[in-house]
C-alpha cells in the first residue's frame, strides 16, 4: 500500500553555548515529534549551566529523541509525555517554548537552580497532570493560568522565592487536585477557599511558611478526603475551627504551629477543638505549638487514641496535665513545654509504653519526680526542667538504657546524685544544674564515657574533689561544674578530655596550680576557672591555645606576668581582677616594672625601720636564725677582692669580692624575666646561677629611668647597707657598677620576697604570716624559733632576710 505521507528530510544545523547539532525534521507522521524536538532545543537553550552534563545525549544524532536523558515519549503515539530533570543542578530559566510540549502530561524541573518566573505559556498545557518546580530560585506569583490546568492532579511549587498572593482559580478551577504544595515561599493575603470553590479530591494541603494572614476557611470542610494538612508557620488568626475536622475522617496529619490563632471562649476553651477530633481516628500527628493557645488541656484529648506526636508546647496553657492521657498508648512523642501547667506529672504516664521523647519543661509542675518515668523502656529524651519538682532523683532511672538526653535543671531536686546513673550508658547530655544536690559525684557518673554533649552540675552544693574518671569523657563538648563547694586540685588528668570546647569551673574552692594539660586541650574555646584558690603562674599552654576565645581567672591567687600572646591579647582586666599578683600590659594591671602604690606603702616603712632599728626586726618578721657566714665564704671562690671607691674614700680597707658585667649577665641569662623575681619603682631584682651551677644569687639592678640621679641613689644605698649591722640581716655581697649599669649582687634566698609574706595571703610550707602569729612570736622569744622551719629565706627589695 502506498504511503500517506511523504518523508521530506531537510537538515538544520543549530548552534547553542553548550553543543553543535544535526537533526532531521520530518513531515507527515512524525511532525509532532519534530515540534517537540524544537521545544526540546528551546528549553536547553536556556539553561546556562549544566554541572552534571546531563544534557549531553540531547546533542548526539545517534541517539532518539525519546531516548535522550530526562524525555519520556508515548509508547504508541511518538510524542513527548514527560520531561523529568529534577535534581540535576541545572542554572538558567523556563523556557516558554517548553509549553510547545502538547502532550506533556509529567513536567518536574525540582531541585535545581533554575531562576527568573515561571511562564504563563505552561497554563496551555492542557493533558499536564503533575508540575513540580520546587526547590529552585524561582521569583514573582504564581501565575493565574496555571489554574486552567483543569487534569492538574500534583502542584509543588514549594521553596522558591514566589510572593504576592495565591491566585483564586488555582483553588476554584483545579478541580481534579488532589496535592497542593506552595510552601517555603512568601505568599501573602488569605486562603483564597470561598464558599464556591470545591477541591472535593483534595489529600494535600501544604502552606506552611509563608506569610498567609486571616483564618482558616470554613469552605476546608468540602475537601472531605484531606490526609495531611499543614499550614504552620504563618500569621493566620482567628479561633482554632471547631467545624472542618469533624468532617475530615482520613485526616492524619495536622500541622497548625506557630499561627496566631486561639482557643474558644474568648481565648478559654480548647474543647471545641479538641471535640471536632473525635472522628479523626486516623490522627497521628497534631501541632498546635507556638500560638497564642489558653485553657485546660480537655479530657478529650484521650480519645485520640492513634495519635503519635502531640506538640502543644509554647502556648499559655494552665491547669494538671490530664491523668487521661495515658490513653494515648501509641505516643512516642510528647511536648507540652512552655506553658504554665501545674499540678503533678501523672503518674498513669508508666503506661505510655512507646514514649521516646518527653518535653515537659518551663512549667509550674510540682511534686516529686514520679518512678514511673523509669519504667519507660524506649525513652530516649526527658526533660522537665525549669519546673518546682522536690526530692530526689529516682533511682530507677538506671533502666532506662535508652536514655540519652536527661535535663532535670532548675528545679528544687535535692539529695545525693544516685550512682545509678551510671548505668544510662546511652546518655549524651546530662544536666542537673540549678538544684539543692549535695554530696560528691559517684565515680560511676563521672565515669560516663557516652557523654557528648554537655555535663552539667553548677549551682548545687556538691562537694568533694573533681574525680579523676571525668577524664574518661574523651567525646564531651562542654563540662560545667560552677558554683559549688569542689576542693582539691584540678586533675592533669582532664586533658585527655580531648574535644573540650567548654569547661568551667568557677565560684568553688579548687586550690593550686593550672595544670598544663588543661590549656593544651586542643579544641577549647571558653575557660572559666574565676572565684576559686588557684595559684602560680599562667602555663605556656594557654598563650600557645590557638583555639582559646574567653578566659576568665579573675578572683584568685595567680602571679607572674599576664602574657601578650594568644588568647591574652583580647582580655581585657575583668579576667583578671582580684590577682595581686599579676603583672602585665593590660590596661588597669600593674605594668611589671611598678610595684603596686598599695605595696609600696606597705613594704617602705617596714624595710626602713629594719634598717634603722634592729631590734624592732624581730617584732614584724620573725625571731630570727642567726645568718651563716659559711654561706658567704662559699661565694668567694667566684670573685676577685677589689676596693671599692666608696671604701677607698673612707680610708677603710674594704672586703667586697669583684663581679664583672658579662658575669652576672651569664649567670642571669642575660637578665632574662624568666628569671625574674621581683621588681619595685627603682629597679627589678633577679636570679641567678654562678659557673660552678650550685652557687646562687640574686641581683638588683637599678632603673636608670626613675627620673633620680641614679648614681647617687645607688651610692647612698651602699652606703646604707654596708654600715647595717645585725645578726639576722644577711649583708651584700658586692655591686657592679658602670656608668650605665648599677647592681647589687646578694645570697639568693630561695623562699620568695619578704613583700609577698608582709602585704599578701601567700604561704610558706603552708604556713602564713599574719600579725596574730608575729605577736605570739615576738613574744616568745628565740626559743620559740626553733620550732619553726629555720631554712625559710625571704628575698626583700635589695635586702635580703634570714628567717
Amino acid at each position: 500500500m502506498a504511503k500517506l505521507f511523504t518523508t521530506i528530510i531537510i537538515t538544520i544545523t543549530l548552534i547553542s553555548k553548550h553543543f553543535f547539532v544535526v537533526f532531521p525534521v520530518v513531515s507527515g507522521a512524525n511532525a509532532g515529534l519534530s515540534r517537540d524536538l524544537a521545544a526540546l532545543f528551546s528549553f536547553s537553550f536556556s539553561i546556562t549551566n549544566d554541572p552534571q552534563g546531563v544534557l549531553h545525549s540531547w546533542s548526539s544524532p545517534e541517539i532518539h529523541t525519546c531516548n535522550w536523558t530526562g524525555v519520556t515519549c508515548h509508547p504508541v503515539k511518538d510524542r513527548v509525555v514527560q520531561l523529568d530533570l529534577s535534581g540535576r543542578d541545572l542554572e538558567g530559566v523556563i523556557s516558554p517554548a517548553v509549553a510547545n510540549l502538547s502532550f506533556l502530561a509529567v513536567l518536574d524541573l525540582s531541585g535545581n537552580f533554575l531562576s527568573g518566573r515561571i511562564p504563563l505559556e505552561i497554563g496551555s498545557l492542557s493533558r499536564l497532570k503533575q508540575l513540580s518546580l520546587s526547590s529552585n530560585l524561582l521569583v514573582g506569583a504564581i501565575p493565574i493560568e496555571l489554574g486552567f490546568l483543569r487534569r492538574l492532579v500534583y502542584l509543588d511549587l514549594g521553596g522558591n522565592q514566589l510572593n504576592h498572593r495565591i491566585p483564586e482559580s488555582l483553588f476554584c478551577s483545579c478541580s481534579s487536585l488532589q496535592y497542593m504544595d506552595l510552601s517555603n515561599n512568601s505568599l501573602s493575603g488569605e486562603i483564597p477557599l470561598g464558599n464556591q470553590c470545591r477541591l472535593l479530591d483534595l489529600r494535600f494541603l501544604l502552606l506552611w511558611s509563608n506569610n498567609l494572614v486571616g483564618p482558616i476557611p470554613p469552605s476546608l470542610a468540602n475537601s472531605t478526603k484531606l490526609e495531611w494538612i499543614d499550614l504552620e508557620s504563618n500569621y493566620l488568626s482567628g479561633e482554632l475551627p471547631s467545624k472542618i475536622f469533624d468532617k475530615t475522617p482520613y485526616l492524619q496529619f495536622l500541622y497548625l504551629s506557630y499561627n496566631n490563632l486561639t482557643s474558644h471562649g474568648g481565648n478559654s476553651k480548647l474543647e471545641p477543638f479538641f471535640d471536632s477530633l473525635v472522628n479523626c481516628s486516623r490522627l497521628q500527628e497534631l501541632e498546635l505549638a507556638g500560638n497564642s493557645l489558653g485553657g485546660e488541656i480537655p479530657a478529650s484529648i484521650g480519645s485520640l487514641s492513634n495519635l503519635v506526636q502531640l506538640h502543644l508546647e509554647e502556648n499559655f496553657l494552665y491547669g494538671p496535665i490530664p491523668p487521661n492521657i495515658s490513653n494515648l498508648v501509641n505516643l512516642t512523642y510528647l511536648n507540652l513545654s512552655n506553658n504554665v501547667l501545674n499540678g503533678s506529672i501523672p503518674p498513669d504516664i508508666s503506661r505510655l509504653k512507646k514514649l521516646e521523647r518527653v518535653y515537659l519543661s518551663n512549667n509550674l509542675l510540682s511534686g516529686e519526680i514520679p518512678v514511673a518515668l523509669g519504667k519507660l523502656p524506649h525513652l530516649g529524651l526527658l526533660d522537665i526542667s525549669g519546673n518546682m519538682l522536690s526530692g530526689s532523683i529516682p533511682e530507677n532511672f538506671s533502666n532506662l538504657t535508652q536514655l540519652r538526653r536527661l535535663m532535670l535543671h532548675n528545679n528544687r531536686l535535692s539529695g545525693r546524685l544516685p550512682p545509678s546513673l551510671g548505668n544510662c550508658v546511652n546518655l549524651e547530655i546530662l544536666d542537673l544544674s540549678y538544684n539543692q544536690l549535695t554530696g560528691r559525684i559517684p565515680g560511676d557518673v563521672a565515669a560516663l564515657s557516652s557523654l557528648k554533649l554537655y555535663f552539667n552540675l553548677s549551682n548545687n552544693f556538691l562537694e568533694g574533689s573533681i574525680p579523676l574518671e571525668l577524664s574518661k569523657m574523651d567525646m564531651i563538648l562542654a563540662l560545667d561544674l560552677s558554683s559549688n563547694n569542689f576542693s582539691g586540685k584540678i586533675p592533669p588528668q582532664l586533658g585527655s578530655c580531648i574535644a573540650l570546647e567548654y569547661l568551667n569551673f568557677s565560684s568553688n574552692a579548687l586550690r593550686g596550680p593550672l595544670p598544663r594539660s588543661i590549656g593544651g586541650l586542643p579544641y577549647l574555646e571558653v575557660l572559666d576557672l574565676s572565684s576559686n584558690r588557684l595559684e602560680g603562674a599562667m602555663p605556656e599552654s594557654l598563650k600557645a591555645s590557638s583555639t582559646l576565645k574567653l578566659l576568665n581567672i579573675s578572683y584568685n591567687n595567680f602571679s607572674g606576668i599576664v602574657p601578650e600572646e594568644g588568647v591574652f591579647a583580647l582580655l581585657t582586666m575583668d579576667s583578671f581582677l582580684g590577682n595581686p599578683g599579676l603583672c602585665g600590659s593590660i590596661s588597669g594591671m600593674s605594668e611589671c616594672g611598678t610595684t603596686s602604690k598599695r605595696v609600696h606603702s606597705m613594704i617602705l616603712p617596714i624595710l626602713v625601720t629594719l634598717i634603722s632599728t634592729p631590734c624592732i626586726l624581730c617584732f614584724c618578721v620573725y625571731p630570727l636564725a642567726r645568718k651563716s657566714r659559711s654561706r658567704r665564704s662559699q661565694l668567694r671562690p667566684f670573685f676577685q677582692r677589689t676596693v671599692s671607691v666608696e671604701d677607698a674614700e673612707e680610708g677603710r680597707q674594704p672586703d667586697y669580692p669583684r663581679i664583672s658585667y658579662q658575669q652576672l649577665a651569664d649567670a642571669t641569662g642575660e637578665f632574662s624575666e624568666l628569671n625574674l623575681i621581683g621588681s619595685g619603682r627603682f629597679g627589678q631584682v633577679y636570679k641567678g646561677t654562678l659557673p660552678d651551677e650550685t652557687t646562687r644569687i640574686a641581683v638588683k639592678v637599678l632603673n636608670p629611668k626613675t627620673g633620680v640621679d641614679i648614681s647617687k641613689s645607688f651610692k647612698r644605698e651602699c652606703q646604707v647597707l654596708k654600715r647595717t649591722r645585725h645578726r639576722n640581716l644577711i649583708r651584700i655581697i658586692t655591686t657592679c657598677s658602670k656608668p650605665d649599669f648599677k647592681a647589687l649582687v646578694l645570697p639568693l634566698m630561695p623562699n620568695g620576697s619578704l613583700e609577698s609574706h608582709l602585704c599578701q595571703s601567700f604561704s610558706i610550707s603552708s604556713k602564713q604570716l599574719c600579725w596574730e602569729f608575729y605577736l605570739r612570736i615576738s613574744g616568745s622569744g628565740e626559743d620559740s624559733a626553733q620550732e619553726l622551719d629555720k631554712d625559710h629565706r625571704l628575698q626583700g627589695f635589695g635586702v635580703t632576710f634570714h628567717v
